[in-house]
């Protein structure tokens, strides 16, 4: 059963700089309510019981986002909307645990420190940048999981102009989508495919001990690419052709394009 998931949420956010440096994106609104909820909604609609979220002592204001308020719940108990605005939020934080990475190393980095916390075979990694619209791609990727009993990791057929900017697949089975590389922004040549990993995946717990013993790349970071790579080695992985509409909340002009579509 996959019960627990890994957010993400100790970047800098230099893309969404100036704005970033006030309030973290991920609690930026997209509609009523914030990114992160929406992603949390998500996760407890696809049967997630426990969100572990990565944080930095920088971005302690997600924590208190979260944390009860009496005294402000007394102000405005008359005001049945906001109060049950706040009483979702009570309900969320019950099932969120947190976790800090001291500097932001990576997406392996990140992972690893929420190994203690992961108590089941598999689990869900989900990055806040990436929202996807109308199906829950969490929920799709739980189903594919249950069929096929391995990792499993959302994917976008992508133009060739996009290919640098993600990780691409390349396949054994084009037809079952069965997995056999990763490659970190390729050059258009070098792309086995123009299937690209979108922000949601499902991986088996033994990953933990690959990041581990990865060797880091640019910039001193732990890349996660490289230890799926390694898993592949020993492990099944399948895509997963998500039905929803794809949102990039990662820039300031994708944020934007995301609130228009979410608001029609």
């Amino acid at each position: 059963m996959v019960k627990q998931a890994i957010i993400p949420l100790a970047g800098l956010g230099t893309r969404m700089l100036p704005l970033s440096k006030a309030l973290p994106k991920e609690l930026w609104p997209i509609g009523s309510r914030s990114i992160l909820e929406k992603i949390l909604d998500e996760c407890f609609d696809a049967g997630i019981t426990q969100v572990i979220l990565v944080i930095s002592k920088k971005k302690e204001i997600i924590k208190k986002y979260f944390s009860k308020n009496k005294s402000l719940e007394n102000t405005i108990k008359r005001k049945s909307e906001i109060s049950q605005t706040l009483a979702n939020l009570n309900k969320m934080s019950k099932k969120i645990k947190f976790v800090y990475q001291d500097k932001p190393k990576g997406l392996g980095d990140a992972v690893l420190c929420a190994e203690k916390l992961i108590k089941s075979k598999y689990f869900l990694l989900i990055l806040p940048d990436d929202i996807i619209d109308g199906y829950n791609c969490s929920k799709e990727l739980i189903l594919l999981h249950k069929k096929k009993k391995s990792s499993v990791l959302a994917l976008r057929q992508i133009k060739k102009k996009e290919i640098q900017r993600y990780g691409i697949v390349g396949f054994e089975n084009t037809k079952h989508l069965k997995i056999n590389k990763m490659i970190e922004k390729p050059t258009i040549k070098s792309a086995p495919s123009k299937f690209a990993i979108i922000g949601r995946y499902l991986l088996s717990r033994s990953i933990f001990n690959l990041l581990k013993n990865q060797k880091r790349g640019k910039l001193g970071e732990i890349q996660i690419t490289d230890a799926m790579n390694s898993m592949l080695k020993r492990e099944n992985f399948y895509g997963c052709k998500f039905k929803g509409k794809y949102l990039d909340c990662g820039t300031i002009k994708g944020y934007i394009k995301s609130f228009i579509e979410i608001n029609k």
